[in-house]
């Protein structure tokens, strides 16, 4: 098994990056209900789909964890996306969700916002992303469809535990 490194420690801010009327979106790692990501992406995701409770724990340890909490709602965890990034040359969303409840109340764009304004991801050099089925949320942000197909590559070495 290889090292329990905790990257989330060491890029977080501990704070309340911002607030979405009763919503609070929070770089906090401590605050991510790993059940929750855990069942969504496992249950409810195209891109994650299955992928075992371990390898969701460790990407969030490994990665910059932003979540939105609804204090009202059990469990609070309504929203989550990480950062995986080297604060310099670039940084990749993933694993962006919004409970389905929880939708059509502007927490995806202003998760977005606020991963890309964060301290750790502000001044990288680039900024990526994949999806099937969300680019019009995406180019809102100033994303824009990869330029040169030939040029993205991408490896699975093993499928069955993505």
């Amino acid at each position: 098994m290889p090292p329990q490194y905790d990257i989330a420690e060491l890029l977080t801010t501990r704070s309340t990056l911002r607030q979405i009327g009763p919503y609070e979106v929070t770089d906090d790692p401590d605050r991510v209900d790993v059940a929750v990501v855990h069942a969504f992406l496992a249950n409810d995701s195209y891109w994650r789909s299955g992928v075992d409770y371990e390898r969701v724990a460790r990407s969030i340890r490994t990665s910059l964890p932003l979540s939105v909490h609804l204090l009202s709602a059990t469990p609070t965890l309504v929203a989550f996306v990480r950062i995986v990034t080297d604060t310099v040359s670039h940084a990749w969303l993933d694993d962006l969700f919004v409970l389905r409840e929880h939708r059509r109340r502007g927490i995806a764009g202003a998760m977005i916002n606020a991963a890309l304004e964060h301290p750790a991801v502000a001044d990288v050099s680039l900024q990526l992303l994949l999806t099937a089925d969300a680019q019009e949320l995406y180019e809102r942000h100033g994303f824009r469809r990869f330029p040169d197909g030939v040029a993205l590559m991408a490896r699975h070495p093993d499928s069955k535990t993505r």
